[in-house]
């Protein structure tokens, strides 16, 4: 998987809540799919990693950093990627925040767990 570009991350990112995750306890796989899955065995494994995410006590700070960072891959803080995307979408770079909160604002009327 090929690494986010640094300019992606938000300059005040923190990482702490990372090690409050309830992903740490579940296998990586979960959140990102392996290549060309499609169809059931997809929704089924998005449907897995958002109950692990609906269960997460950060997971608020985790969707957040998603979105701010425009994260391309996996579920984070019980968005998908396509979930994400929607959101990037909605909003023109000019008016796209980059400040702690921005994502959670952005995602506010995107589809729940």
């Amino acid at each position: 998987m090929p690494q986010q570009p640094l300019a992606q991350v938000p300059l005040d990112a923190t990482w702490d809540w990372q090690e409050h995750g309830a992903c740490r306890e579940a296998d990586t796989a979960l959140f990102f799919h392996p290549q060309n899955e499609r169809g059931l065995s997809r929704v089924r494994r998005d449907r897995a990693a958002k109950s692990v995410c609906a269960r997460c006590d950060v997971r608020l700070d985790c969707a957040d950093y998603a979105i701010r960072a425009r994260e391309p891959y996996g579920v984070w803080g019980g968005l998908t990627e396509e979930e994400r995307e929607r959101i990037y979408t909605r909003s023109t770079l000019s008016e796209y925040g980059r400040e702690k909160g921005a994502g959670l604002r952005a995602a506010a009327d995107s589809t729940p767990l």
